[in-house]
Formats: structure tokens, C-alpha cells, sequence
């Protein structure tokens, strides 16, 4: 059975910082990449990070290149996104996932409940 768990969600005021997790299991890397997501209010779920397991690559999407990192403990099936520099647009439902075709949501396979990040003063 396949799960993944996010925490690490909070409110935070802009130009802070949030080390969001997702611990993973039911399945092994590389056989699945992992790929963070998030959701605003009134908006579409789109991509923010994906892992590409075997290649070892690490992809961005444009407004969080430079401020989000994502970095794995694969001792703890654990993917991480550290954010820094936080913005209110940053506000969203953070979700992980598992596929193959970001960032595409419907290109993955397995999601997360998500985690709750509010950039706000």
C-alpha cells in the first residue's frame, strides 16, 4: 500500500522560512519519482519540484528557483523542500506525489493529503 505523509506546514511571515516533509512508503525509489505540488485558493494544483530518481536530477518551477530546495534521506524515505524567502503567493496546500509526468497532475500516481503553508504578517 502506498503512502505518502506531508508535514511541516505553518504560518510564516514573508521573506521566513519552512522545511516542509514527505515520508514515503509502499514503494522504493527509483521505481516511482517524487515531485512536490501545492494548490492557492481559486487556483489550479501546480508543480513545484520534482525528483527524477535514477538520473539524480532535481527540476523547478520558475517562481521558486532559488528560493526552494528539495533534498532526500532515502534512510527514512524522506523527501524534503526546504523554502526560503517565502512570499504570500507562496500560500498554498502543499502536496507530495509519485509519477512519472510532472508536471502534469494527472501524470501522477499517488498524492499526499497535503500540508498547509500561509505566508502572511
Amino acid at each position: 500500500q502506498v503512502q505518502l505523509v506531508e508535514s511541516g506546514g505553518g504560518l510564516v511571515q514573508p521573506g521566513g522560512s519552512l522545511r516542509l516533509s514527505c515520508t514515503f512508503s509502499g514503494f522504493a525509489l527509483p521505481n516511482y519519482n517524487i515531485a512536490w505540488f501545492r494548490q492557492a485558493p481559486g487556483k489550479e494544483r501546480e508543480g513545484v519540484s520534482y525528483f527524477r530518481a535514477k538520473a539524480g536530477e532535481i527540476d523547478y518551477e520558475d517562481s521558486v528557483k532559488g528560493r526552494f530546495t528539495l533534498s532526500t534521506d532515502l534512510s527514512k524515505n524522506t523527501v524534503y523542500l526546504q523554502m526560503n524567502n517565502l512570499k504570500p503567493d507562496d500560500t498554498a496546500v502543499y502536496y507530495c506525489a509519485a509519477g512519472w509526468n510532472w508536471p502534469a497532475v494527472s501524470g501522477m500516481d499517488y498524492w499526499g493529503k497535503g500540508t498547509l503553508v500561509t505566508v502572511s504578517s
